[in-house]
């Protein structure tokens, strides 16, 4: 028998499946009829479960952002791609034993000294890796320059013979959370344009480059427009957050929710909930959003704990109250648990886990 989601102990991380399923099939859609292709990144979730929901949709495969979670959606038979450079052996030899298996995956790469590392671990496995470069439009995190050092790093890694280039990433980070709709087209226009040009280059050498990943939550309906770009990485579009909410133009209701219990009732200007740091990822300048009552504001008061200041309350608070809460940011807050309550209503349909055991603590 199905428990109420008031029965689960707290605090709890919820997935509301009718707003879960929504986003997936909006996206999907929207990019599916742009001619691009989706593939989410799943380090937004961390879940084999919503990735499995985001595939039967139509997505092409799944994102990720570490070598655990390669580990974890490959093992489920996923096509996937690590957005991340990696820079030593003993992970090189990971991605390379998971492709002897059978595990079906792309890397990329933004030095030649990372490629000569697959090169190295794709000859002892026997195997030969699918591999992009990855390029800095403007942020400086990742990525190689937009300029000839792009285009003869592509050239190195094409003439490898473990490696096969396949195209192109890009990804800009700032352009992800520009307020306003206009003002984050610009800026990703701007970002992108420097990609394309990489493309173009590439092209011109005899190099398949046609390929170009990238985008995010806030810019897929942006990126969709670009006629060069092939797929759209949007990973936070499924749960979504307050500060997705906060940029105007992004279409997805907040689907992931943590549920707390007001445990302390003792002044009339507040009351504390067990939710604090160890509950929300808090990089964000703001706090958790209250879903169920209005007029009362989230502050940290410790690592189990946050107080709720009674500002304007739109109802009376109670000793044992349950309450959920919008995370500032999907995927810090997701990596806190490990597992995720999966509701219909008020019923809790199925727990999901987020992170294999064997998993756990593994970089």
């Amino acid at each position: 028998m199905h428990r109420s989601k008031l029965d689960l102990p707290t605090p709890a991380l919820l997935v509301d499946l009718e707003r879960l399923e929504s986003n997936i099939r909006k996206l999907q859609t929207a990019v599916s009829a742009a001619g691009k292709h989706l593939r989410p990144h799943a380090k937004a979730h961390k879940c084999v479960e919503i990735a499995r929901l985001q595939v039967a949709a139509g997505a092409a495969g799944v994102c990720v952002a570490t070598m655990p979670e390669m580990e974890l959606m490959a093992a489920a038979g996923f096509h996937v791609l690590l957005t991340t450079p990696v820079a030593s052996t003993a992970k090189t030899d990971r991605v390379a034993a998971l492709a002897r298996s059978g595990a079906r995956l792309r890397v990329v790469v933004d030095h030649r000294d990372q490629a000569a590392l697959y090169q190295d671990s794709a000859a002892r496995a026997g195997v030969t890796l699918d591999v992009l470069v990855d390029l800095d439009v403007g942020d400086h995190r990742t990525g190689i320059p937009c300029d000839e050092r792009a285009v003869e790093l592509a050239r190195s890694v094409d003439s490898s013979r473990t490696l096969k280039f396949v195209g192109l990433q890009a990804y800009s980070v700032s352009a992800s959370h520009t307020e306003g709709w206009e003002a984050r087209r610009n800026h990703s226009r701007r970002a992108m344009a420097q990609a394309t040009a990489v493309q173009r280059a590439l092209l011109a050498c005899g190099l398949d480059a046609s390929t170009l990943t990238g985008g995010s939550t806030g810019t897929w309906d942006i990126d969709s427009e670009i006629p060069e770009m092939t797929e759209l990485q949007a990973g936070s579009y499924a749960l979504m957050d307050v500060a997705y909410g906060r940029i105007g133009g992004v279409p997805f209701a907040p689907a992931m929710t943590v549920l707390a219990t007001v445990i302390s009732i003792n002044h009339s200007d507040r009351v504390t909930v067990d939710a604090g740091f160890k509950a929300f990822s808090t990089d964000r300048p703001f706090g958790p959003e209250p879903v169920q009552v209005a007029g009362v504001r989230w502050e940290w008061a410790g690592d189990e704990h946050g107080v709720l200041h009674l500002e304007n309350p739109s109802r009376r608070l109670a000793l044992g109250d349950r309450i959920e809460f919008v995370p500032p940011h999907c995927d810090p807050t997701v990596n806190l648990y490990d597992r995720i309550y999966a509701i219909r209503g008020d019923e809790v349909i199925a727990e999901w886990p987020l992170k294999y055991p064997s998993l756990v603590g593994r970089p």
